[in-house]
């Protein structure tokens, strides 16, 4: 038993959790906001991922190119690329003067040093002048050898990056460059120049003085990208040297700003959509908040004259319940209002009545001539202060009646045993009345307690009242019949008794305030607020009341008869 209660609670929670998700899914605002906040984070995701997709791919394609093409140089090297001796003299006037495959000497396949710079250098200057791509030799200890940036050809300059003037740069140019490293470094290791026996210290020169090839992608600190490439030189399949490709900073970096470019004016295009439809939300959401507001203002400063909430009920959404639930408190305002404003018409009506009698019967007091005269003034004053007595008690109960039903909970009411106390008190008391009180139930057996969510003090105070009357209008020997069962989802209690009957006229009359229909009783016997509490009772339960004839026999000349007065009471169950 404790295993399964321990897998109730987190699968109560799942379930709770699964109907608010289902709420929010089905609200149509909610999936407004959602799609357009969505929306922006897509399009800012998508467009970071193509860039940098871009990026990575210009890198690799750049990095293979780089590596044929050094395959390429690396070939022509080692072709012509051997010396005699340990030592080379280099004649910086004739270097220039050479043609490729020209030499001083002889080629010395088994010297110790054999990449002939003079007979590379015309080669490479050949290869690598017609690209933006800085070369660099190394021999077997990661020496420099040569450097494509110290040659020069007659007439013609070989065009390649140099080294960033020492001059301090400007403030504009070290928040350009910032910006632009942060942009373009994400985890890339700082390009730093070595010196002319360090070339070992880059890890793509080191693996081709193993004999395989290698690549590196480093960004300097102005933030331009470099992709660098390593192959060795080899003649006869011994490492000679290695030789090393690297590109220029603005090379990728410009195809990269020109794709920032293009993202930015998508972006911006995108901006102006999404501010657009910003704005459309605003207007559907904004716009009636703020004249729903306005309209509670208006409420709110002119109490006392009614004003309209703006109708917006014809959405689907939130907007338009609130629109509807604003104008319909307005309404039950205005109606409370109302309703006061008449109650305290009506009161201050039947306490005037009784208040002129009892002056006049208090002004005549002194004139009266005989014991007789005196004694008619005081049962007269005697009956008056018994009626202000009676209709004081029952305004008071009726004013309080709706802050009661407020305060207090609602909680399950056992019908089956209200009604058997209140038929065995009725049944006990009488009241002056010799009319019993029978009681049936039609339920769905003797353990159905028909219960509804109530108050059980108000609705025993609306059965007592309903008896009560009843027992008033009927015959000595009569008999009250209640009978409460199930229908259609509802509790009803139907009141019969064998009276004269209600007059057509006021069926629906006998539940206003103050109205009383008693012929066979005298004035003012009776405050008129029984039945109006009674039936603002039940309609705050819920529930409706209403009064009707009971059918009998037809008579003598065929009409139909009234066998007695019916009220019927109705309340929504648990």
């Amino acid at each position: 038993m404790a295993q399964d209660r321990g897998w109730r609670r987190p699968l109560g929670w799942l379930r709770r959790a699964g109907q608010f998700f289902f709420a929010l899914s089905f609200s149509s605002l909610t999936r407004r906001i959602v799609s357009l906040n969505l929306a922006g984070l897509v399009a800012l995701v998508a467009s970071i991922l193509y860039l940098s997709q871009f990026r990575a791919g210009l890198i690799e394609a750049r990095t293979q190119s780089l590596l044929v093409y050094a395959e390429i140089i690396s070939e022509a090297i080692a072709a012509s690329a051997t010396v005699e001796g340990n030592t080379v003299t280099i004649d910086p006037d004739r270097l220039l003067d050479l043609k490729p495959g020209e030499s001083f000497g002889q080629p010395d396949e088994s010297a110790d040093f054999p990449i002939n710079p003079e007979r590379v250098a015309p080669t490479l200057r050949r290869l690598i002048a017609p690209t933006k791509t800085r070369a660099r030799i190394f021999d077997r200890d990661g020496g420099l050898i040569l450097d494509s940036r110290n040659l020069f050809a007659r007439g013609d300059v070989l065009r390649m990056e140099l080294p960033p003037p020492s001059e301090k740069p400007s403030l504009y140019e070290k928040t350009k460059a910032t910006i632009k490293t942060w942009l373009n470094r994400g985890d890339l290791p700082i390009y730093r120049e070595l010196g002319p026996e360090g070339g070992k210290g880059y890890s793509e020169v080191a693996q081709s003085l193993e004999g395989m090839k290698g690549s590196a992608v480093r960004v300097t600190e102005r933030g331009a990208i470099i992709v660098s490439v390593a192959v060795p030189v080899q003649h006869f399949r011994a490492v000679r040297g290695a030789l090393m490709l690297t590109t220029q900073g603005d090379d990728i970096d410009q195809l990269v700003m020109s794709e920032r470019l293009a993202i930015l004016k998508i972006g911006g295009v995108a901006s102006a959509v999404m501010i657009m439809l910003s704005l459309l939300l605003a207007s559907t959401i904004a716009g009636p908040v703020r004249r729903l507001a306005d309209g509670a203002e208006r409420v709110r400063h002119r109490i006392q004259t009614r004003v309209e909430i703006p109708d917006f009920t014809g959405r689907r959404d939130e907007i338009g319940h609130l629109s509807g639930a604003l104008r319909d408190m307005t309404n039950a305002l205005y109606s409370r209002i109302e309703a006061i404003e008449m109650f305290a018409a009506d009161v201050a009506h039947e306490l005037k009545n009784p208040l002129t009698s009892l002056r006049s019967a208090v002004e005549t007091l002194p004139l009266a001539r005989n014991e007789n005269s005196r004694a008619r003034l005081l049962a007269v004053i005697e009956h008056d202060v018994r009626r202000l007595d009676r209709l004081i008690s029952d305004i008071s109960d009726a004013s309080r009646l709706d802050a009661e039903l407020q305060r207090q909970d609602m909680a399950p009411v056992d019908l089956r045993r209200l009604l058997t106390t209140l038929t065995g008190v009725a049944n006990e008391t009488r009241l002056g009345h010799d009319v019993a009180v029978e009681a049936r139930f039609e339920g769905r057996g003797p353990t159905d307690t028909l219960s509804v969510p109530g108050h059980d003090s108000r609705l025993g105070q609306v059965i007592s009242n309903l008896l009560s009357n009843a027992q008033s209008f009927s015959k000595p020997g009569d008999k009250v019949r209640i009978v409460c069962r199930r229908s259609r989802g509802e509790v009803e209690i139907v009141v019969d008794d064998d009276g004269p009957g209600i007059g057509e006229d006021a069926l629906e009359r006998i539940f206003e305030r103050f109205y009383t229909d008693r012929p066979h009783q005298g004035f003012g016997q009776n405050s008129g607020l029984g039945l109006s509490i009674s039936k603002q009772i039940i309609e705050a339960h819920g529930g409706r009341i209403w009064a009707e004839n009971r059918s009998g026999p037809a008579d003598a000349d065929g009409n139909p008869t009234i066998a007695g007065a019916r009220f019927v009471v109705r309340l929504p169950t648990l």
